[in-house]
């Protein structure tokens, strides 16, 4: 489901808070593809962190696999240009699945589940720079977050499918029924805003998906703040 508009505005402090990153919850983005093989194990990580509520667990479906037999109904030329953003910020020259960006900083391997946990634990160490607060009121999301640190930071709203089970037909994981996590569904940039006084943000947005809110520093760069409505 899309995100429809945005207002931004600058008034006032917002005291209603629904969701809350106080925190600083760890955004985890998996770049996958049902047509790859070294995915499912990726994959399966990906369910444990989506249980927890000190991580944000995202799974981005990927397109560049298709062509070798399987289609991944999932897949969004979307993600793989955000995927290929991250690769020109950190001046790498290629894009793979399964990977994992923690916090739009650290790169890993999606499989390597010990890697993956000690990223994730030192960034829960380091918190967020930004406390995010989200509160939905029928089509309505109103986010809010004090001022802090100067910079260029991009509010991006992020709509996941809970959960999808498929039953994979063709292609390297033929035969196989994969249950998938947290499955985006859209991700838009809805404002830019540069810390120095407080946010405070209106959309509409329409379904009933969850609602994740991050604030980005642009050009992929860090996260600096973030949280979800379930």
């Amino acid at each position: 489901m899309r995100v429809l508009f945005a207002v931004l505005s600058f008034l006032g402090f917002f005291s209603a808070q629904h969701a809350v990153a106080e925190d600083g919850p760890v955004v985890v983005e998996l770049y996958t593809s049902q047509g790859c093989s070294s995915c499912p194990p990726a994959d399966a990580l990906l369910h444990d962190l989506a249980a927890r509520e000190d991580v944000i667990a995202l799974a981005l479906h990927v397109d560049y696999w298709d062509y070798i037999g399987w289609k991944d109904i999932f897949g969004r030329p979307e993600n793989t240009q955000r995927q290929h953003g991250y690769a020109r910020a950190a001046n790498e020259r290629i894009v793979y699945t399964p990977q994992m960006v923690i916090n739009g900083q650290d790169h890993l391997v999606g499989s390597r589940t010990g890697e993956v946990m000690g990223a994730v634990e030192r960034h829960l160490a380091l918190g967020q720079v930004f406390d995010v607060s989200v509160v939905r009121q029928g089509n309505t999301v109103t986010i809010g977050a004090d001022p802090g640190p100067r910079g260029q930071y991009e509010v991006q709203i992020v709509r996941y499918l809970p959960k999808a089970t498929v039953d994979i037909r063709r292609g390297e994981n033929a035969g196989r029924t994969i249950s998938y996590a947290n499955i985006v569904t859209a991700w838009d940039a809805v404002a830019q805003w540069d810390g120095r006084q407080a946010l405070r943000l209106r959309a509409t947005i329409s379904g009933d998906e969850p609602v994740v809110v991050l604030l980005q520093s642009v050009g992929h760069g860090p996260i600096v703040g973030a949280a979800q409505l379930r």
